[in-house]
């Protein structure tokens, strides 16, 4: 089964990222093993000049992985545009219970819509919106939750995307 995604999406500086981090430790306790997936619309650069990794990449190297003890980092070419899905088919397995994926706001998968009364709204469909974040009354056929409710929050998405049993839980090696 294909690990579920939830899109948190709002305009630039409505909180989508500090909510993120501050959901995820909620998920976590209760079991959930947890991706993110951010677009960066404008385009980024994490390597850094100079490095083993980008002198790798830049003497043509299609994918870069970087290995140390408990962390790894892939810089790797992509075509144009991946959506959430591609991102997941290619480089996340099924053990995770959860890809939480910050943005894409056009595409179809389930939202969480943060709105802020000083920066405004975004045009979101109604079609997949599980709930509102807010500090102003929103009035939409879906649970609103205020800023700072990130339990609430939490509890929607474990609501609709409960944690499937890991291969170790199952009693199957991993």
């Amino acid at each position: 089964m294909a690990v579920p995604i939830v899109s948190f999406v709002g305009r630039s500086n409505s909180g989508k990222t500090t909510l993120i981090e501050r959901v995820i430790p909620q998920l976590v306790q209760a079991g959930y093993k947890v991706a993110t997936v951010k677009h960066a619309g404008h385009g980024f650069d994490l390597d850094t000049e100079g490095k083993d990794s980008w002198r790798h990449k830049r003497a043509g190297a299609s994918s870069v992985m970087v290995l140390s003890k408990g962390s790894m980092a892939m810089f790797a070419d992509v075509p144009d545009q991946l959506n959430v899905e591609a991102v997941r088919d290619r480089f996340l397995d099924n053990t995770y219970d959860l890809i939480i994926a910050e943005g894409w706001k056009h595409e179809h998968y389930p939202k969480i819509v943060i709105v802020r009364e000083q920066i405004g709204e975004i045009p979101v469909s109604t079609e997949g919106l599980l709930a509102v974040v807010s500090d102003k009354p929103v009035d939409l056929a879906v649970p609103l939750f205020g800023l700072d409710d990130v339990v609430g929050v939490a509890a929607l998405i474990m609501k609709h995307f409960p944690r499937s049993l890991s291969c170790t839980e199952r009693g199957m090696d991993a």
